[in-house]
Parts: C-alpha cells; sequence; structure tokens
C-alpha cells in the first residue's frame, strides 16, 4: 500500500501541473491515530524542494521524476513523525503554555511587532492562527525531539579509531602547495597601463629581495592583496590549469617569473610544498566524532520514531 500511495501521488503531482501551474489535489494520503494527513499538505510541503529539482533536472525527466518521488516518500514520512510526535506528546507532555507563548512572541518581536508579522502572514495567504498552531507545534516537536535523541551523544574512543581505520582514504590530501600571489589585472581601456612591464619590475624588486608579502599588499589587485597575497594551502583543483602547472613545478620558498595570461599577469611564490598524504587522527578527531555524533542522532531517531509507529495507527491511503 505505501508502495502504491508514492507511485500514485507522484503521477498526480505530475499531472497536476499544467504550464508550469501546480494545481493541488486534495485527498486522504495518511492516517495517523485519529489525524489525517492529506495529499495538499504532503504538496504543499514539497512545493519549494519540487521547484529546485525541475530547475536543476529541466533537462532530464527520467532522473526528475525518480528525485520527485524520493522528495514525496521524504515528505509523507516528515509529516508522519510530526504527528506521532504531537500525538505523544498528549501523553507525556506538560509543557506550559506560557513558555509556548513566550517563544511566539519572540517570534513576534522579530517582525517588528503582532500588526507587522499578520500583514507578511496575510500576503502568503496564512491567518495568524494558522501560524501560532504550526509554531506551537514546531515547539512541541524541537522540545521532545531533544528530550527522547541527545544532542550530544557519547562516541567512544574506539569507535572514532575504527571509523578511521575504515575510511583512511576520505582523510587523504591531495599535492598541495602554500600559495601566495601577485595578480595585475589587464586594462583595455587603458593604453598607458602595462600589467606585463610592471610585473617585470616586481619581479626585479624581488630578486633583489624585496618581500613578496608586501609587494603584493602595495600592487597586487587580486582578492588576497589585503593579506599579501596569502592563499593557503591550495591543491591542482584550485589554480586554473596554466596557472596550476607553474605554481606546482617550483620549490618551497620558490617564486616563479611573470605568467601571462588574456586577464591578468601573475606572480607566484611557493613557500612550502607537501605531497599527496593521509591526515593523521589527531586532526580529523574532531571531524570524525561528529560524522559519528550525526549518525548516531540518526539511529537513535529513527528508534523512537519506530517505537512510537508500533503503538500508533498509521494507514496509506488514497
Amino acid at each position: 500500500m505505501k508502495r502504491l500511495l508514492i507511485l500514485t501521488a507522484s503521477a498526480i503531482l505530475a499531472s497536476a501541473t499544467v504550464r508550469g501551474e501546480p494545481t493541488l489535489l486534495n485527498g486522504v494520503a495518511v492516517i495517523v491515530n485519529d489525524a489525517v494527513i492529506t495529499l495538499k499538505e504532503v504538496f504543499t510541503a514539497m512545493a519549494e524542494d519540487e521547484a529546485f529539482l525541475e530547475r536543476r533536472y529541466a533537462a532530464q525527466p527520467q532522473a526528475l521524476e525518480q528525485k520527485r518521488r524520493e522528495l514525496l516518500q521524504e515528505r509523507i514520512e516528515l509529516l508522519i513523525e510530526a504527528r506521532l510526535i504531537l500525538d505523544e506528546y498528549k501523553k507525556v507532555g506538560n509543557l506550559p503554555e506560557s513558555v509556548i507563548e513566550q517563544w511566539i512572541n519572540k517570534d513576534i518581536r522579530s517582525y517588528g511587532n503582532r500588526m507587522t508579522l499578520q500583514k507578511t502572514l496575510q500576503a502568503r495567504g496564512v491567518t495568524f492562527e494558522t501560524y501560532r498552531t504550526r509554531k506551537r507545534e514546531q515547539f512541541i516537536i524541537d522540545v521532545m525531539s531533544e528530550h527522547f535523541v541527545p544532542r550530544d551523544p557519547v562516541v567512544s574512543p574506539t569507535r572514532i579509531e575504527n571509523y578511521y581505520k575504515d575510511n583512511a582514504e576520505q582523510f587523504r590530501l591531495p599535492d598541495q602547495v602554500k600559495l601566495r600571489m601577485i595578480e595585475l589585472t589587464n586594462r583595455p581601456n587603458d593604453t598607458a597601463y602595462s600589467p606585463k612591464k610592471l610585473s617585470d619590475e616586481i619581479l626585479a624588486k624581488l630578486k633583489e629581495g624585496a618581500a613578496f608579502p608586501e609587494m603584493a599588499k602595495v600592487y597586487s589587485q587580486g582578492s588576497k592583496a589585503s593579506v599579501g597575497g596569502d592563499f593557503g594551502w591550495v591543491d591542482k583543483k584550485f589554480l586554473r590549469p596554466e596557472l596550476s602547472e607553474k605554481a606546482f613545478a617550483l620549490q618551497s620558498g620558490e617564486c616563479s617569473g611573470v605568467i601571462e595570461t588574456p586577464e591578468a599577469c601573475y606572480i607566484m611564490q611557493v613557500e612550502e610544498a607537501r605531497s599527496s598524504h593521509i591526515r593523521p587522527l589527531s586532526e580529523v578527531r574532531d571531524e570524525v566524532e561528529g560524522t559519528l555524533k550525526a549518525e548516531e542522532r540518526k539511529r537513535l531517531h529513527k528508534k523512537w520514531i519506530d517505537r512510537l509507529k508500533q503503538k500508533s495507527f498509521v494507514r496509506y491511503y488514497f
């Protein structure tokens, strides 16, 4: 039944679009306990992301249809989750309404006053009471989720080490150079200005011992001029091919000659170079721990929702 719902809803969604303007059809999508989730609610929940998909996959109709189905299924499940959590709150929740009101009033103040908010909502076709109900429900869902799913679950050092070992290649860095660069852009309408001539003069000063960072601050017209042309560590993909080839041929501390392109002249200095390597665990521990904590939160959230489903009535309809 669930698969039939997804396929049929997807077909309805596709056929409900005429000349790019969606016509929202209604009907029962899912019943959760004593609440009804309508097709219109589902389609409304996915409208913004669906518009993005239509732009992204405009030339790929099959891919667009697949992405639509995935989005449809995702939104249905999120609406079911929300209803399950709100029903659970009725059994165990005891938040004072005053706390929820304070949260809503804070949102009102962000608009300046209640009247401004009401006008904004009216322009969107939303009543204040509908807005208030949605805010109240979202507040409850957030509080309940935080209570039942720890925001900062514990991840053991052993699990971090095992993940690092199993995914070592994920932390490999390509060949990199620590780069500074001086950029002098061409000025087609300024015949008196020659970026090549100025670049030659700058290069001569560098060879005489001038500091590259200071010369970059004075002369460079690039985005990093204020920090002495410092681009930090970059790999080959960061630079355009003609610059990448030159930069990665330099030794540590070496300066390039003047590199001419149709758009600008460049002078580069490589402060350090390092070969491709896997970053040590000491550098990526926080990153690994963050990934594992996110996975653990997702697992605990699913376990909680599955538990709520087991003691609830959920039926997919059309």
